[in-house]
């Protein structure tokens, strides 16, 4: 009797551990250091044990596996990598004006420097763990995309645009708003974060070209 009531006792302290949002987030900040550092297949759990400064027990009380971490990870981040650009589709203005907002938000964060260095962690791997790539693309590009969707479906009931497609028309804008920057960056060819002045360049000719095609 006296067994089962320590390994209950153990178990509750376990889940209790295993809830700590200050510890969870201690061990993200370090993991997404030693992934950065090293890439994913270089990160081992003992690396992220040492970056987060706790032991590997308490990791996997956390934690199942170096994927989960990861997913976790960008999950956790995609908030902070994209906060605020969907919400720029609600503020005050016309349809143009909210769209342009919305472009040069989304344009800004994807050509990011933490946005870059996690998509190119997740390319690196994707042949040999595809379910990452598509964890990952979940996490992140299905939800903004999923956001302007349903903007652009109201609109089109609203009779503000004529769309019969919303989803893949939000596909368009997002390639148009990050035309010649977000790719080149991804790859290499740019270093440099874009300055603002482009991307607002970028982001005005998009929405001409998608209000050209779409407007009533």
């Amino acid at each position: 009797m006296s067994t089962k009531i320590d390994e209950s006792c153990a178990q509750k302290r376990r889940h209790a551990a295993g809830q700590d949002p200050d510890k969870r987030r201690q061990i993200l900040d370090g993991a997404w250091r030693i992934f950065v550092e090293q890439g994913f297949d270089a990160a081992s759990m003992n690396s992220i044990c040492k970056a987060a400064g706790v032991s590997k027990g308490t990791l996997y009380v956390y934690f199942d596996s170096k994927e989960d971490l990861f997913v976790a990870l960008i999950e956790g981040r995609r908030s902070a990598f994209f906060a605020g650009i969907s919400e720029r589709l609600a503020e005050a203005g016309s349809t143009e004006e909210r769209l342009l907002a919305y472009a040069i938000g989304l344009s800004t964060q994807l050509n990011s420097d933490d946005v870059i260095r996690a998509q190119r962690i997740v390319v690196s791997v994707v042949d040999r763990m595809p379910e990452l790539g598509v964890r990952f693309y979940d996490a992140g590009a299905r939800h903004f995309l999923g956001c302007l969707t349903d903007f652009l479906s109201c609109e089109a009931k609203a009779g503000n645009l004529r769309i019969e497609d919303p989803e893949l028309a939000a596909v368009q804008l997002v390639e148009l708003s990050t035309a010649g920057t977000w790719r080149a960056r991804l790859f290499g060819r740019r270093q440099d974060v874009p300055p603002e002045a482009e991307i607002e360049h970028t982001a005005r000719a998009a929405v001409r070209m998608f209000l050209a095609a779409y407007s009533t």
